[in-house]
C-alpha cells in the first residue's frame, strides 16, 4: 500500500440561510465527497458553515490557516448580491492572489450559464496556503474543480484542481496525488514524485 501524505482541508459553507438552519447545506457534503473521490491522501477535513459576514468568514479563514490546513476551500457568497462578500473576505486575509483560478472557473461556467460573468470567485495564498473560493451549487463544484469532459471522459476543458496540488507543493505544502479519472493532477516532470 503506498504511503500517501495525510491532507488537512478547510472546507466552509458561506450561507445566512444554512447557518441558521433555514435550509440544509450542501456545500459541505459536496466538497467532502468529491475531495474523497479525486484524492489518495488520507484527509482530515476542518468544516465550517458560517453566514455572510465578512469579518466573520476572514477570520475563519485565518483559524483555518493556523490549524495547518494546506488546502481551504470555501462554497457560497461570491454573486452580485449585497450579502455576496466572500471574496472581499478571502482577498483581506492574502498573501497573494492567484488569479487564474478564478478565471478559469468562470470559463467553465460560462459552458453553461451566460450569468457566470457574475461570479466573483477569487483564490489567494496566506502563508503555506491555497484558498479558493468554489461556486455555491455541488454540480458547479464538482464541474469547477474537475473541468468538462466528452462521453469518452477525455477533458474538453481543464478543472480548476489539476494545478491545486503542484501549487501546494510550491507553497511548501503536502504532496496530493489524485485519481486520475476524476481529475489528473498536473506536475512539470521534475515535480513528480516517483511511485513508491
Amino acid at each position: 500500500m503506498p504511503d500517501f501524505d495525510p491532507v488537512r482541508i478547510g472546507i466552509v459553507s458561506v450561507s445566512d440561510r444554512a447557518s441558521s438552519g433555514v435550509y440544509e447545506d450542501k456545500g459541505l457534503p459536496a466538497l467532502k465527497g468529491w475531495l474523497g473521490a479525486a484524492l489518495h491522501n488520507p484527509l482530515t477535513f476542518e468544516e465550517r458553515l458560517i453566514p455572510d459576514e465578512k469579518d466573520r468568514i476572514s477570520q475563519t479563514l485565518i483559524e483555518l490557516v493556523d490549524a495547518g490546513c494546506a488546502l481551504i476551500l470555501t462554497t457560497g457568497g461570491t454573486g452580485p448580491a449585497l450579502r455576496d462578500v466572500t471574496p472581499e473576505a478571502t482577498l483581506a486575509v492574502a498573501h497573494k492572489e492567484m488569479p487564474g483560478f478564478g478565471e478559469q472557473m468562470r470559463q467553465i461556467s460560462l459552458k453553461f450559464v451566460p450569468t457566470a460573468i457574475l461570479s466573483r470567485q477569487v483564490a489567494v495564498i496566506r502563508g503555506t496556503s491555497l484558498i479558493i473560493n468554489l461556486p455555491g451549487q455541488p454540480k458547479s463544484i464538482q464541474e469547477t474543480l474537475e473541468g468538462l469532459k466528452d462521453a469518452q471522459g477525455q477533458a474538453l476543458v481543464p478543472g480548476i484542481f489539476a494545478a491545486v496540488p503542484y501549487c501546494i507543493d510550491l507553497i511548501g505544502g503536502p504532496y496530493l496525488e489524485t485519481r486520475d479519472e476524476v481529475c489528473k493532477a498536473f506536475r512539470p516532470k521534475s515535480a513528480v514524485r516517483p511511485p513508491r
